[in-house]
């Protein structure tokens, strides 16, 4: 039986995804030791006992001026920071995506326009986005909405296109307006894409928040990871750094089983 036809079960498929977490875990020990063992005061790899330490130092005991625990607000105030630039994102891409996928005209003048908006770096203008929407809380949710929002654009423009011509044939025999189409023929079919771009937007969308609390901002992760490392403290950062990790691939896992959950048919795998 040729490999390409063999499934490994599911005990050994849990084995085989954790094989490659081990063989990290295992090279960043060794690569830690190594170092301690030259020179004991070495920062940066700091012991994996060390930053467990840290870590739940970090989850639970309070900052001493303000009171609170700074990872979870700093947690909180980047998922505020992130969730409404996701959605503003989403909901641009899902309605510029629908009508210029739907209506030729629109096609025409808008493609050219968002494939060339999509390829400026959005770091490029950030300084630009603090001078216009200043320091606060608009440029970061603006970056993240500059970066990924032309990208879902062209992607549910695309799967619009892609919708067979003879669904909107049948609609338009029935009497069905372009509103009526857009709405109860191109909407349900474009959907679940949407989700699966989310998650894919979720990664560039991370990295255009972090930079942006790391060079503005007095909260949030991005802003805590810039601090501690003028103090080389790696531990702290590879907390932030794992946590971070954690929030998206867990952002990523309830993103999978909504569409799995609202578009069973799709089988999205995403």
């Amino acid at each position: 039986m040729r490999l390409i036809n063999r499934k490994p079960g599911r005990p050994f498929a849990l084995f085989l995804l954790m094989v490659p977490f081990v063989l990290a875990l295992i090279a960043y020990s060794v690569g830690s030791d190594i170092r301690l063992a030259e020179n004991p005061a070495d920062k940066l790899l700091p012991a994996p006992s060390k930053i467990a330490a840290t870590a739940e130092r970090l989850f639970t005991e309070p900052d001493k001026r303000s009171g609170r625990i700074l990872l979870w607000h700093d947690t909180a105030i980047s998922l505020q920071r992130l969730g409404l630039g996701v959605m503003l994102s989403a909901l641009s891409g899902l309605i510029f995506g629908l009508l210029i996928g739907l209506l030729p005209h629109l096609r025409a003048m808008f493609s050219g326009f968002v494939a060339v908006i999509s390829m400026i770096p959005p770091l490029a203008i950030l300084p630009i986005l603090f001078i216009v929407f200043g320091l606060g809380e608009v440029s970061k949710v603006v970056l993240i909405v500059i970066g990924i929002t032309p990208f879902l654009i062209r992607d549910m423009s695309q799967r619009t296109l892609e919708i067979p011509r003879e669904m909107i044939v049948k609609a338009e025999t029935l009497g069905a307006s372009t509103a009526t189409i857009a709405l109860r023929v191109a909407l349900p079919q474009v959907l679940p894409r949407l989700i699966q771009s989310v998650r894919l937007s979720l990664g560039p969308a991370w990295l255009f928040l972090i930079a942006a609390e790391a060079i503005a901002s007095d909260l949030g992760l991005g802003y805590r990871i810039f601090i501690v490392r003028r103090y080389l403290a790696m531990d702290v950062i590879l907390t932030y750094v794992l946590w971070i990790t954690l929030l998206a691939f867990t952002l990523d896992w309830l993103l999978k089983k909504l569409s799995q959950k609202l578009f069973p048919w799709t089988e999205a795998s995403l």
